[in-house]
């Protein structure tokens, strides 16, 4: 019996364009861009932010030597948000009428930047709420310091969201993900391009 919904972010709630992100710090004149940013796994610097391994600040200074000129903290912040287009108001209320039914959790590979910035903008979208009016627990990957598909991150959102993965079912928009939580025992579904994950709870 499915008790608990737990939902990745970027591609599930969050729409994405990772061109769009690539074009931005293009524009600000950093060299291979598109090797650092995957659709769904970072490189370098990139992937430590999301790790934990290094914080906002550390990040910054580590790919400042890939730009062709001095840049500003808030020109790298804004490009990097570029990954982000942002979050329909209808999957919100979607969100706020399955916690009548279900614990609604999220477990996002992620970074500060963009969750203290535009992520947490999006929550707000309805007046007065927050990203906490519409989860009962977030696993964020730079706080948990483990990163999907690795067991680490699935095991720690268990225990810091006290669910079990034979009562959860699980959205996100890679097979890897998918995959790796079906094998921890968790129900799984992959949230496919043009599909929404309202459309995949209707069938079940």
């Amino acid at each position: 019996m499915i008790k608990n919904l737990l939902f990745d972010l970027g591609g599930v709630i969050m729409n994405l364009d990772r061109d769009r992100c690539v074009r931005a710090f293009e524009a600000l004149g950093m060299r291979d861009a598109d090797e650092f940013l995957g659709v769904y796994g970072q490189k370098g610097a990139f992937l430590a932010l999301e790790r934990g391994d290094i914080d906002a600040d550390e990040f910054r200074r580590e790919i400042r030597p890939l730009f062709d000129r001095e840049v500003t903290d808030e020109e790298i912040d804004s490009a990097f948000n570029q990954f982000l287009t942002g979050i329909p108001q209808e999957r919100l209320r979607a969100l706020r009428q399955l916690r009548k039914r279900y614990g609604v959790y999220l477990l996002s590979n992620t970074n500060p930047i963009m969750m203290n910035g535009f992520i947490a903008e999006q929550f707000r979208q309805e007046e007065g709420m927050e990203m906490k009016d519409y989860f009962d627990g977030v696993v964020a990957s730079y706080v948990a310091k483990c990163y999907k598909p690795d067991r680490e991150i699935f095991d720690y959102a268990c225990e810091k969201c006290g669910i079990k993965p034979e009562e959860t079912l699980f959205f996100d928009d890679s097979q890897a993900n998918v995959d790796a939580a079906r094998a921890l025992g968790f129900y799984a579904e992959l949230v496919a391009p043009g599909t929404e994950f309202t459309e995949i709870l209707s069938r079940r």
